[in-house]
Formats: C-alpha cells, structure tokens, sequence
C-alpha cells in the first residue's frame, strides 16, 4: 500500500469549551452504555488502558494515524505532522494494529505538549514512561502495552486522519474520545449531543438507585426500579 499524504486538520477544535468540561464530568461507564443505547459500539477494548493519567478524564477531538509493519528504517512522518500541526486539545490515536512496540515515546510526548495536545490513545506500545508521568504530568496515555522497543525498522506510518481502528473500534478524523480509569470511549461525531443527553440521564439515574439502595438496605430493591445494574 502506497503511503497516504493527507494533510492534518488545520481548523480548531471542533467542540467547545463547555460541551468538553460536560463531558469530563460523565464516567466512560455511562458513555458507552450511551453509546450502545443509540446502536454503536464505543468502547475500546480493556487491553487500550491508561499508562499516565494525566489531570483529570481525557476528552477531545480525535487525530487518526494508521501504522503497519516494515523492515525498512525511517521516521513515523504522519505521527510526527499530526503532533505538529493539530488543534490544541486533539488526541492522538495511533491503530499500529496492536503491534508489541513503542510507537509513542518522551519526545513525542514533548512535542505534544508543546503545541497543547490532550493525550494520545495507542493500539500499540509506549515507552518512557517514567519520564512522560515526571515530566509531563498534565499529559494522558493510554495503551495497550508498555515496551521499551523503537518503531525503526519495525513499522512506518501510512495514513493521517483517515479511518482507523484501535481497541476493535472505528475512529474517525473529529469523533470524540473519552477516557478515565476505567478505559476509552470513541463517540462518533454526528452522535455527541444526543449520547451527551442520554449518558447524562443515566448518570441520574445512577445517583437515585444509589440513593434507594442506601436508602432501603437492599440491592435488589434498589434496583428494582430502573431495571438497571
């Protein structure tokens, strides 16, 4: 496959301040319970899971770099243009198909966080963790290993914000990631302001069985109501 030459998105952030710090405030539990009410799946696999957590649940704007195997030496360009040339807040998520190396690492990390980026979401590995939690503490990782391993010689980038997979999930260029403890969560774009609606009406929900279960002593009766669990 020949390499793909688009260009990184150069307009701001899509979303707003006010829709970001909504959603930081909604557990990834109740997003992908959202999501799946609305007939997708959003939530990536457990092995995609947080590395450095950064301040706070990580929400913004997704950026999609698309690595593959090969033999042959040579820069990870569409990764080193998506950290220099994407909107302040973006998220990185890198599909490397799951590959057992580091294709994230305390330079990219440093680079990011000087052109204001939130975080970076990997099928892949990362490496200098130490250094990325002492010395950018305010920047989130998630991925599915960590291992010392370079990219030289191993993998090469090919695509940037085209289509891509991570953790079993499609993320497009703009779709909104979502991330905390308990994992990652791709919301597609043209659903954020009604799985917003929906994951907010569970968490309510949540709180008042919570409040019954306190409540009447009693699991089963305090989730009679709502059916829910």
């Amino acid at each position: 496959m020949s390499e793909n030459n688009t260009s990184p998105a150069h307009d701001p952030n899509p979303y707003t301040e006010e829709t970001l710090k909504t959603f930081r405030a909604i557990t990834t539990a109740s997003l992908a319970d959202a999501v799946e009410q609305h007939g997708q799946r959003g939530y990536l696999a457990g092995v995609i899971h947080q590395i450095a957590p950064g301040e706070g649940t990580l929400v913004g704007p997704a950026v999609t770099v698309r690595e593959i195997p090969a033999a042959e030496a040579g820069p990870p360009t569409h990764a080193l243009d998506a950290i220099d040339e994407s909107p302040a807040g973006s998220i990185v998520c890198i599909d490397a198909g799951g590959a057992d190396i580091a294709v994230w690492g305390g330079l990219m990390t440093a680079g990011a966080v000087a052109r204001h980026l939130a975080g970076c979401v990997l099928d892949g590995g990362v490496r200098d963790v130490t250094e990325i939690n002492r010395d950018f503490p305010s920047f989130a990782v998630y991925a599915r290993s960590t291992v010392p391993a370079t990219t030289l010689g191993r993998i090469r980038t090919v695509a940037l914000n085209e289509p891509v997979v991570v953790g079993d999930v499609d993320i497009r260029p703009g779709d909104l990631i979502v991330a905390d403890r308990d994992g990652v969560v791709r919301i597609p774009a043209h659903l954020v302001v009604p799985v917003l609606d929906t994951a907010q009406e569970i968490e309510e929900r949540e709180k008042e069985q919570t409040r019954l279960i306190l409540g009447s002593g009693s699991l089963r009766e305090g989730l009679s109501r709502y059916n829910r669990i």
